[in-house]
C-alpha cells in the first residue's frame, strides 16, 4: 500500500537551532527545543502546529469517508438518552442524565418521599406521574456553551442538601473555578473562587475547604473559604513547602472529619479538620516520616488508617482512637501476596479492596457497635466475580446503610452498577450500560494470560478477541495497550468503541507491565527509578509472546499507549521498531531527561520520586538511556500517530512536537508520522462525550489505513 497519494503534502520540516545542554561532561544537541513556548502564544510555533494538524488531515483526506462510518458505528452503539445508576444520599436521588445530542451530562436528583425507611439492595428510584419530579441541578451542556472545552472536576451537595459546590475548567489547563449555587433556584452563592484544583469538600453547611496550586502547577495549599465572605478573606489551612509533595483533601465517610493529605511518590502524611469546628484549624494525623504512606477515614471514635512502610509495602490496617492516635491496633496484617488498595467505612461493616495475583477483590467485615472496644475483625465475606479478567471499582455509598455499592467491567461485560447487602451477601444488579446494535457479550471471548521476561519474572496479559472470526493462526491484527508507572492499575475495563476492532478481527490486550500496581507494591518497585527498564523490557516480552502464541504476526501487531504510557510507546520504538505494524503514542511523555532537569516545568520536581533526579550523574546517564527523544537513531520504524493537547499542563505540547521532529529527521524508511495537536484542549483531549468518540474513529481509522484493512469506497480511497 503506497503512504502517499498523488494530492499528498510532503510533511512540514522542523527548522533545526542549535540548543546545546551538558552535563557530567555529557554533551546533548536538541534541535528542536525552540519547539517550547509556555505562553503557547508563539506564532511561528502554532503555525508549525497547525502545518502538522494539514499534513495529518491531507494523509487522512482518502479515509474520511470510512472515518465517518466508524464514528457513526461506535455512536450508535451508545444509549444517547440515559441515566446514571440513582444513588441515595440522604432525603434525594442524586444521579446524571445524557440527552440525545448533547454532549455533556444534566446533574440531578428526586426526593425519596418515605426516606425515614432505611434502604435495601432492592430499592428502585420512583419516576411516575406521581411520584416527586426530577430536579435538575446543573446542566453542563448550558454551561459549555461558547467554551470550545469544557469540564467539571468536582460536584459537592452540601451536608443540608441546599447548596452545591463544583468546579469548573474551560481550557484544558485543570485550573478550576470554583462555583456554589442554591440547588433549588440554580442561583449563585456568593462570588466564585478562582485559581483552584478540583480538591474540594463542604466542611459543614457554611464552610467549604478547596486547594490551590502554585506557578507550576504544584497543588500545595489548601484553604477555607466561609460562604458569604471573599476569597481574599479565606485563611490558609495547610501550605506543603516541599516540591515534591502535593497536597489533596479527602472527606471521611461519615463527613464528621476532612483530611489533607501530602502525597509524594513514596510518602504520605496528613492532618485532619474536624467538620463541626472548621474554624479550630487542622490537627497533624500523622508525622512526616520518609517512605511511610497512609491513607485515613473515620468511625465513631476511632480513625481507620492504611498504611504502608517499606517492609509493610502491601499495606496493613490499622485504627486508633482519635484523642489517641499513637494507640494503634493491626486489624488486617500485611501479607506478602495480597495488596490492601482501598477501604471503605459504614456504620457497621468495613469492605477492603484489594488485589490478588493481578486480580481485584472486595472482602466485607461487620465491625462492632461505635462504643465498643475496636480489637480485631471477624470472618470476612468476599464478593464473587465471574470473568477471568475484571476490574472493581468503589462507588460512594450511604455510611449509615449497610449496603456497599461498586462498578464492575471487563473485556466483555459493560460497565455496570451493583448494590451488595453486607449483612445476607446478596448482589443486585442496579444498572448495566445499554449497548445499542444488537452487543451479545458470549460471542467474544477474555483470556488471562502470562509472558515470562528474561529474568523469570512472569508478566500477565489480558486478552479479549471475538469467538466466531478469530483462529489464532497469527494472521490477525493486534492491538496491545500499555502503561507501566505510578502504580497505576490499567484493568481489562469495557469500551464500546473497541467493539468496531473486535468485529473486523482484530484482538485486543492489554500487557500489565511491572511499574504499575496490578501485581501489588513491589510489581511498582521494580519498574520505577534505577529499575525503569523493566517496564519497556516487559511489555517487548509480551509482544514477542502474542507473536509466538500466533495471537498475531510482526506484520500485524500495533501498539498504543497514553502520558506515561506514550513515553512506553516511544521507548520500545527505539528499542524494537522491528517488531510494530503501527504504534500510537497519546500525549506522550517522550523528553523525560530534558523536562526532570527542569523544575519550571510543571509537575517535574513531584516527578524525581518516580523518575529519578537527574540532577545526580546515575539518574541522569539511566534516564538518558531510555528518553525516547535522546534515543531516536537512524533505522527503520514503523508507521507512527502522536497525538497532544496545547493546553496540557501534564505533558507539555512541545515534548511530542520535537519527538516527531526528530524521528522524522533520522529514520530510514518510507513510512508515515502523523503528528495531531488539539489546540483547545489539554492532557485529557476533548471534553465532549461523541468529541472523544471521533478521536477514537481516527486513531482506528489511521490503524486500518496502515493495515490495508479499509473497503475501496471508490476514487481517492488510500
Amino acid at each position: 500500500m503506497s503512504s502517499a497519494g498523488s494530492s499528498m503534502k510532503s510533511p512540514p520540516v522542523a527548522k533545526k537551532v542549535n540548543h546545546v545542554m551538558e552535563l557530567f561532561g555529557d554533551v546533548r544537541v536538541d534541535h528542536h527545543y525552540w519547539l517550547r513556548d509556555d505562553s503557547r502564544s508563539n506564532s511561528e510555533i502554532l503555525s508549525h502546529l497547525k502545518e502538522e494538524n494539514a499534513y495529518t488531515d491531507s494523509y487522512m483526506a482518502g479515509t474520511k469517508q470510512f472515518e465517518q462510518q466508524l464514528f457513526t458505528e461506535i455512536r450508535g452503539r451508545i444509549k444517547e438518552d440515559d441515566i446514571s445508576a440513582p444513588r441515595r444520599k440522604g432525603p434525594y436521588y442524586y444521579y446524571t442524565r445524557t440527552l440525545e445530542g448533547k454532549e455533556y451530562v444534566q446533574h440531578c436528583r428526586r426526593f425519596i418521599p418515605n426516606n425515614e425507611v432505611p434502604p435495601t439492595v432492592h430499592d428502585v428510584m420512583p419516576t411516575g406521574p406521581n411520584d416527586p419530579p426530577e430536579h435538575v441541578i446543573l446542566d453542563e451542556n448550558v454551561k459549555a456553551h461558547g467554551h470550545e472545552y469544557y469540564s467539571i472536576g468536582a460536584f459537592r451537595v452540601s451536608p443540608s442538601h441546599k447548596l452545591v459546590a463544583y468546579a469548573e475548567d474551560t481550557k484544558g489547563d485543570e485550573i478550576y473555578t470554583v462555583y456554589i449555587i442554591d440547588v433549588e433556584t440554580r442561583a449563585p452563592v456568593g462570588k466564585p473562587l478562582t485559581g483552584a484544583t478540583s480538591s474540594l469538600e463542604w466542611a459543614g453547611n457554611d464552610f467549604l475547604v478547596y486547594g490551590t496550586m502554585n506557578d507550576v502547577h504544584r497543588a500545595d495549599k489548601v484553604w477555607l473559604h466561609k460562604l458569604g465572605t471573599d476569597q481574599s478573606s479565606d485563611s490558609c489551612l495547610y501550605h506543603e513547602k516541599d516540591e515534591k509533595f502535593c497536597v489533596e483533601l479527602q472527606a471521611s465517610e461519615d463527613e464528621k472529619y476532612l483530611f489533607i493529605m501530602s502525597d509524594g511518590r513514596n510518602t504520605r502524611f496528613g492532618s485532619y479538620i474536624d467538620v463541626s469546628m472548621p474554624e479550630d484549624g487542622a490537627k497533624v494525623l500523622t508525622p512526616r516520616v520518609d517512605g511511610i504512606d497512609i491513607s485515613p477515614s473515620h468511625r465513631g471514635n476511632h480513625f481507620f488508617i492504611r498504611r504502608r512502610t517499606d517492609e509493610l509495602f502491601n499495606s496493613e490496617l490499622l485504627a486508633c482512637p482519635v484523642d489517641d492516635v499513637s494507640a494503634t491496633t493491626v486489624l488486617i496484617p500485611h501479607r506478602e501476596s495480597i495488596k490492601i488498595w482501598d477501604a471503605q467505612l459504614f456504620a457497621d461493616h468495613l469492605a477492603v479492596y484489594e488485589r490478588e495475583n493481578g486480580l481485584p477483590k472486595i472482602t466485607v467485615y461487620h465491625l462492632p457497635a461505635v462504643d465498643e472496644p475496636l480489637t480485631s475483625l471477624k470472618g470476612g465475606r468476599v464478593v464473587d466475580f465471574i470473568d477471568p479478567v475484571y476490574c472493581v471499582d468503589s462507588e460512594e455509598s450511604e455510611f449509615s446503610s449497610s449496603i456497599l455499592r461498586f462498578s464492575y467491567s471487563s473485556l466483555r461485560t459493560p460497565w455496570s452498577v451493583y448494590e451488595y447487602d453486607m449483612n445476607t451477601g446478596i448482589s443486585v444488579l442496579k444498572k448495566i450500560d445499554t449497548v445499542m446494535g444488537g452487543f451479545d457479550s458470549s460471542n467474544y471471548v477474555t483470556e488471562r494470560k502470562w509472558a515470562t521476561a528474561s529474568d523469570g519474572t512472569r508478566i500477565p496479559l489480558s486478552i479479549v478477541y471475538r469467538r466466531d472470526l478469530v483462529k489464532l493462526d497469527g494472521s490477525h491484527p493486534l492491538l496491545l495497550h500499555g502503561y507501566g508507572s505510578y502504580e497505576m492499575s490499567i484493568d481489562p475495563t469495557f469500551r464500546t468503541s473497541r467493539l468496531s476492532l473486535l468485529d473486523r478481527g482484530f484482538i485486543y490486550a492489554i500487557a500489565h507491565v511491572r511499574g504499575g500496581g496490578e501485581m501489588g507494591r513491589q510489581w511498582y518497585e521494580n519498574g520505577k527509578l534505577l529499575k525503569k527498564k523493566n517496564t519497556f523490557t516487559d511489555f517487548i516480552t509480551c509482544a514477542e509472546y502474542l507473536i509466538e502464541q500466533k495471537y498475531c504476526s510482526k506484520g500485524k501487531l500495533c501498539i498504543d499507549g497514553r502520558s506515561a504510557g506514550g513515553l512506553l510507546i516511544g521507548s520500545v520504538l527505539n528499542m524494537r521498531p522491528d517488531l510494530f505494524k503501527a504504534a500510537i503514542a497519546e500525549v506522550p511523555f517522550v523528553d523525560v531527561l530534558t523536562t526532570m532537569l527542569d523544575p519550571s516545568i510543571p509537575l517535574t520536581t513531584e516527578e524525581w520520586e518516580e523518575w529519578g533526579d537527574p540532577r545526580e550523574e546515575e539518574f541522569y546517564f539511566y534516564i538518558k538511556s531510555y528518553s525516547p527523544v535522546d534515543n531516536v537513531k537512524p533505522q527503520n520504524y514503523p508507521h507512527v500517530l502522536v497525538t497532544t493537547g496545547l493546553h496540557d499542563p501534564r505533558v507539555m505540547y512541545s515534548e511530542p512536537a520535537k519527538f516527531v521532529a526528530k524521528l522524522r529527521d533520522m529514520k530510514t524508511d518510507e513510512n508515515v508520522v502523523l503528528f495531531k495537536c488539539e489546540l483547545c484542549a489539554g492532557h485529557s483531549s476533548k471534553s465532549g462525550r461523541f468529541e472523544t468518540l471521533q478521536e477514537e474513529a481516527f486513531t482506528y481509522t489511521f490503524l486500518m489505513k496502515v493495515l490495508d484493512m479499509i473497503p475501496d469506497v471508490g476514487a481517492g480511497q488510500n
